[in-house]
């Protein structure tokens, strides 16, 4: 199990202006796990029409880090500072960022996405069935099938991996 200082989280990155995939592309190159939503759209100039790719949410990339490496990724010239809650920085869940990738069409809804492998005692998050959006812990693991259990309901249950996503 990871301590607190060294589990990765999501927190979002202001960027200075038109900066957002140079800042996630630099970044990237660093080895941090990054994700700027992009778009492909016509735009017209005087004398001609050009696919350009846009950035989906302007001045902003997501970045998946360690609390202890979270000022490294400031250190790059393009991004200006992190998106604070509460006076901490906004963590942004797993299930979100993979809500948002099915919305831009970057991930199919059937489409099977861990962004770690799957371990006993993780807690998942169901996203088809009776159960949708309800939290539950990993009993077992098999090839195409997860035993659950749903704590608040001290309920066993059988999910396919596929209908599943790991929070955190």
């Amino acid at each position: 199990m990871q301590t607190s200082e060294h589990k990765k989280v999501w927190l979002a990155i202001y960027t200075k202006p038109r900066a957002e995939k140079k800042v996630a592309d630099r970044l990237e190159k660093n080895g941090f796990e990054v994700y700027c939503p992009t778009y492909t759209t016509i735009r017209q100039w005087s004398d001609r029409k050009k696919k350009v790719v846009i950035p989906a949410i302007p001045s902003y990339c997501f970045i998946k880090i360690e609390e202890h490496k979270r000022w490294d990724a400031l250190k790059d010239p393009g991004a200006v500072r992190y998106i604070f809650w509460q006076g901490k920085p906004a963590v942004i869940k797993e299930q979100q960022i993979l809500a948002f990738k099915r919305f831009m069409g970057e991930i199919g809804e059937n489409e099977e996405i861990f962004s770690s492998p799957l371990s006993e005692g993780d807690k998942v998050l169901i996203r088809s069935g009776s159960f949708t959006g309800i939290e539950a812990d990993i009993l077992k693991i098999r090839k195409t099938e997860v035993q659950l259990i749903l704590p608040e309901l001290e309920l066993k249950l059988v999910c396919q991996r596929k209908d599943i996503d790991k929070i955190g």
